[in-house]
């Protein structure tokens, strides 16, 4: 479900100033997402779009939900999403939210009962990618900041995304997000510095539960 097309609309993502959802909005994606995926569960269909939905989560956002088991963990368990504002954003939700527990190719689809008692969900709401400009491709590393920022590497027909908590996570610097964020694409570690590749960023505002189906709080990435 991630699928790269030129932007089409997402006007509270301003030039001149930072995109922002309510704590409420916020909340109300992450529990809307728990929702759509214990529906599709148990009936094998999407739900309907809420009827309550705010006007301004009707506008068109790049998401990912990602599942986290906690049996063992934190442990990533599914994530999936759309880079692009291609959809409406609860509507990006909802589906993310169904693939990332039953579509990504990399896990075996979640259970009714694991998704209640061991996942804990996680919405990044995301500002529409910005190719990075650079007569180098050494300062790439430069023109990036550990904790804001998502990248996306391009060559050819490979594309990898990395979302702005994933280096936070791993304690990575700059120029190891771009090794693994090239890797993800199923290219060399090393691709980033190669002409030709295509690196752009992009920023996320993100909501977790703190324990499957428990309070939901904005996650605060940058510690700097």
């Amino acid at each position: 479900m991630s699928i790269y097309q030129r932007p089409r609309n997402c006007s509270r993502w301003g030039r001149q100033r930072m995109f922002e959802l309510t704590t409420e909005e916020g909340r109300y994606l992450v529990r809307v997402a728990r929702e759509t995926i214990t529906t599709f569960l148990k009936s094998k269909k999407m739900p309907p779009i809420p009827s309550d939905v705010p006007s301004s989560l009707n506008e068109k956002c790049g998401v990912f939900v990602t599942l986290n088991s906690v049996r063992n963990g934190p442990e990533l368990r599914g994530c999936i999403g759309f880079p692009l504002p291609d959809y409406p954003l609860i509507e990006a939700t909802m589906r993310s939210a169904i693939e990332s527990a039953t579509g990504d190719p990399r896990f075996h689809p979640v259970s009714l009962e694991e998704s209640e008692r061991e996942i804990a969900l996680e919405v990044s709401v995301l500002t529409p990618p910005q190719h990075i400009e650079a007569s180098d491709p050494k300062e790439y590393p430069s023109k990036i900041r550990i904790g804001r920022d998502g990248l996306i590497v391009e060559r050819g027909i490979r594309k990898g995304l990395l979302l702005p908590q994933v280096p936070v996570e791993w304690d990575w610097n700059e120029e190891e997000f771009l090794s693994q964020c090239c890797l993800k694409a199923g290219l060399t570690p090393d691709a980033w510095l190669v002409k030709g590749t295509k690196i752009s960023k992009f920023q996320a505002i993100v909501f977790q539960e703190e324990k499957p189906g428990g309070q939901i709080a904005r996650r605060q990435l940058e510690t700097g």
